[in-house]
């Protein structure tokens, strides 16, 4: 189920310079989800961190894998975000950084979905560029309505 970027914005409420998915690979409901995120010279947090030597900052990589893994939240529920809900962080755990990610790198986002209970589910994640993992972490993200 290859997903475009216009498709995603169905699927996330984030949009420029927060939306860091750009396009579903494949994914199964219920079970794993595959994307990228192209990482370009052009980023605006590139400005900052750090000028002279570019570095994906870990804390995205982190929001990428959650971005992704709240797609399949919401894949595997049947819904959109335009159905009136949020998936919102409930926790981060193992987090790991192996490997910088630089401008030109392609990132691959997985995440596996370990459990699921009540509107509370818990992935495990990784990013790799080309072979190599650059990060990983176990995600808890939670359904929440945009009313409250």
């Amino acid at each position: 189920m290859p997903m475009t970027f216009e498709t995603l914005k169905h699927y996330l409420p984030h949009r420029y310079p927060f939306m860091l998915i750009d396009r579903v690979t494949s994914c199964e409901p219920n079970h794993c989800i595959e994307g990228l995120k192209n990482v370009s010279f052009n980023e605006p947090y590139f400005t900052g961190h750090f000028p002279d030597v570019p570095i994906m900052p870990g804390v995205l990589m982190v929001e990428a894998m959650a971005q992704i893994s709240g797609v399949l939240g919401f894949i595997s529920a049947g819904l959109t975000a335009e159905d009136g809900y949020l998936y919102l962080f409930a926790g981060v755990d193992k987090v790991r950084f192996k490997r910088q990610v630089i401008p030109g790198d392609q990132l691959i986002l997985r995440s596996n979905l370990l459990m699921q209970k009540r509107g509370i589910y818990k992935f495990d994640c990784s990013a790799y560029v080309d072979d190599t993992m650059a990060a990983s972490a176990q995600i808890m993200i939670a359904r929440q309505s945009k009313e409250l």
